[in-house]
């Protein structure tokens, strides 16, 4: 399988702290690869450096394409419409976005607002359709779908699908595991500048287990509990409440957080 990206040795200091220490991955050309990390790991410092905005000090970054990078934020003027900023990022460009990409991601929807009229999902769809206007090989997206309501995360996790199905690569900064769980293919976990993770979701469940945190609310209190079957505890845990006389109001599961499983890795558990 031949690489969008390739990744030797990358080195980055700031004064005498060590950002990148040696780092070193491959992405393949058509996957959605997930770099994760928390805040310190590297993964904003490694980003930059492979879109070109920060210079290394060491290694080597190969590229294999054209790059789009989809940004959180943009500084579009506050009055510009979304039509004429894609046409002044085309004529950038030197190329031409298709009408049916800009109705695939819902542009005509809102084309008569103005960008500080838009809401964050429309200006997400914006800020891709901005970084699609180069017909990029390898697209960056950085917290996609950060701040945008249940049905807004499923369209854009649907246009990422398509994007990825016309041949693009997708490298994907997220903090949030079920997204990630749901649209890629690899993933790698940064740890002070270095890989501790990189495989498959299937690969880091079995690193890490599935675990699930519950919270169960009663008329009288909420409380919380860890289980690695979720099947099994849910059934024990309601049958107890249920023996006890508790009306059980809400339950909340989760997966855990990036963070607990960033930690896992880590520690070697």
């Amino acid at each position: 399988m031949s690489n969008a990206i390739q990744i030797s040795n990358l080195q980055k200091s700031y004064a005498n702290h060590m950002v990148l220490n040696g780092l070193s991955f491959c992405v393949h050309q058509g996957e959605i690869f997930a770099l994760l990390g928390v805040n310190g790991a590297g993964k904003t410092t490694t980003l930059e450096c492979i879109e070109g905005l920060r210079r290394y000090d060491g290694g080597s970054i190969r590229i294999n394409g054209k790059m789009g990078i989809q940004l959180q934020s943009a500084s579009l003027p506050e009055h510009i419409r979304p039509l004429e900023a894609v046409k002044l990022f085309a004529k950038w460009n030197q190329t031409s976005l298709d009408p049916s990409t800009l109705n695939t991601l819902g542009i005509y929807e809102f084309a008569k607002k103005q960008y500080f009229q838009l809401s964050t999902g429309q200006k997400r769809r914006l800020h891709l359709a901005l970084a699609l206007t180069r017909n990029p090989d390898i697209l960056f997206l950085d917290e996609p779908t950060a701040g945008l309501d249940v049905e807004g995360r499923i369209a854009l996790h649907e246009q990422i699908r398509q994007l990825k199905n016309a041949g693009k690569t997708i490298i994907l900064a997220s903090h949030d595991m079920a997204e990630v769980e749901n649209l890629c293919d690899r993933l790698a976990i940064l740890s002070e500048g270095r890989i501790a993770f990189i495989g498959t979701v299937d690969q880091l469940n079995e690193a890490v287990g599935k675990h699930y945190n519950i919270a169960i609310q009663t008329e009288k209190r909420t409380e919380n509990y860890k289980s690695d079957n979720i099947a099994e505890s849910l059934l024990r845990l309601l049958t107890q409440y249920k023996e006890n006389g508790e009306t059980v109001l809400d339950i909340n599961i989760d997966r855990g957080s990036l963070e607990q499983h960033f930690i896992k890795i880590t520690k070697g558990e």
